[in-house]
């Protein structure tokens, strides 16, 4: 995939998943970078598990990024409230 469509795929699952995790988002920079991150996390974790991972910019590529985001957006708040 492109470095663009990476970003708006991460902003997608970025966007989506903040909504899903706390009904807001987090800022249109850190939705980007953790919907990026949970993509690749989803992508890892979905590959762990025998499915295919991220392929392109598609529906299902959104799914597993949304399910990546929503990963990392519940450990980036496990951990924002600690510190």
């Amino acid at each position: 995939m492109s470095f663009l469509a990476w970003i708006v795929l991460g902003l997608l699952a970025g966007f989506i998943g903040s909504k899903i995790v706390n009904k807001r988002g987090e800022g249109l920079m850190l939705d980007i970078v953790l919907g990026v991150v949970g993509a690749i996390a989803g992508g890892l974790v979905f590959n762990a598990l025998g499915a295919p991972g991220v392929s392109g910019l598609n529906l299902y590529s959104l799914f597993v990024a949304v399910v990546g985001s929503v990963l990392v957006l519940v450990l980036y708040h496990a951990v924002q409230r600690r510190a």
